[in-house]
């Protein structure tokens, strides 16, 4: 009996005093109740999605298994929006930022971390006042901004107010800042570059942490829909989030399709994140240089 309650109170090597089953019971009941109110939405919509015009969506208890499966949701949204030209636009812009925001996001984190120069405290303190200010704020500046330098109507004014996220390069100083300075000093008695010592000493320490930058980039291009919509005034340059949104005025009456357009967008950033999560989990996790 001793036994089985030292085994209840202990998890691994980490003894848990203060554990009872009537806590661990409420963090179950959290951790449902957590699911329900993340997943639960999703869950709605793809069923939704594959439901016919017989079947009644908003039934009380929703009935998440459709009677019968269809398809034809999703051929009435490729027939009315041209998804592979509207998505292939938004894989460039995401493609873009992921690839920018990763190289210079970990250039600006190094010199703001291991470099010393005149104004640093006043960048970093520019950087951490942009992340006060909602995007709404600056949309107008940056609309002036693109058009002054010729790139409105395309998709590189769409690409360039994300080419590099002021939240980017504050987590890669972060981890630029676990790099201990006795290993950049060793490097540069060595007789290395600037750029030698980010490609041979930072980079393998940070990839990590890019990892983390490269999903956020990715999944923030392709959510994007406010901007690409000020920016873009042709249809044919339209990205899939704005594309979709006509669905939603021209089939307004019939949610069906428009769910059936919002799980079609959401299926990359599904794919991205299951194939990199356990990237992003370890760039989240990871606190040391590597031997």
């Amino acid at each position: 009996m001793k036994q089985a309650k030292e085994k209840w109170y202990r998890r691994g090597s980490a003894p848990y005093e203060h554990v009872t089953p009537g806590l661990v019971s409420v963090k179950y009941i959290l951790l449902i109740i957590l699911f329900i109110v993340s997943v639960g939405p999703f869950l709605w919509e793809l069923s939704t999605a594959f439901k016919g015009a017989g079947e009644d969506i908003y039934q009380f208890p929703p009935r998440l298994i459709p009677e019968n499966p269809t398809w034809s949701n999703f051929a009435e949204v490729a027939r009315t929006v041209p998804i592979i030209s509207y998505g292939w636009h938004s894989v460039l812009v995401a493609l873009a930022s992921v690839l920018s925001n990763t190289i210079f996001a970990t250039l600006a984190g190094y010199a703001i971390a291991q470099m010393n120069f005149r104004g640093k405290k006043i960048t970093v303190a520019i950087l951490l006042s942009t992340l006060l200010l909602p995007g709404e704020v600056t949309l107008t500046s940056q609309y002036l901004t693109v058009k002054a330098m010729g790139f409105e109507n395309s998709l590189v004014g769409v690409w360039m107010p994300g080419a590099i996220a002021a939240m980017n390069v504050l987590l890669m100083a972060v981890s630029c800042r676990m790099i201990p300075h006795a290993l950049i000093d060793a490097a540069v008695v060595d007789g290395t570059s600037t750029w030698q010592r980010i490609h041979y000493v930072v980079w393998p320490n940070v990839r990590g942490m890019a990892s983390v930058v490269a999903l956020f980039s990715f999944i923030g291009a392709w959510d994007d829909f406010l901007w690409p919509l000020v920016v873009l005034s042709d249809p044919e340059k339209y990205t899939l989030t704005v594309g979709m949104q006509y669905l939603q005025s021209a089939f307004g009456q019939n949610p069906r399709v428009v769910a059936a357009g919002t799980v079609i967008a959401l299926i990359p950033i599904i794919i991205i994140f299951s194939t990199m999560q356990r990237y992003f989990f370890r760039g989240v996790e990871e606190g040391a240089v590597k031997g």
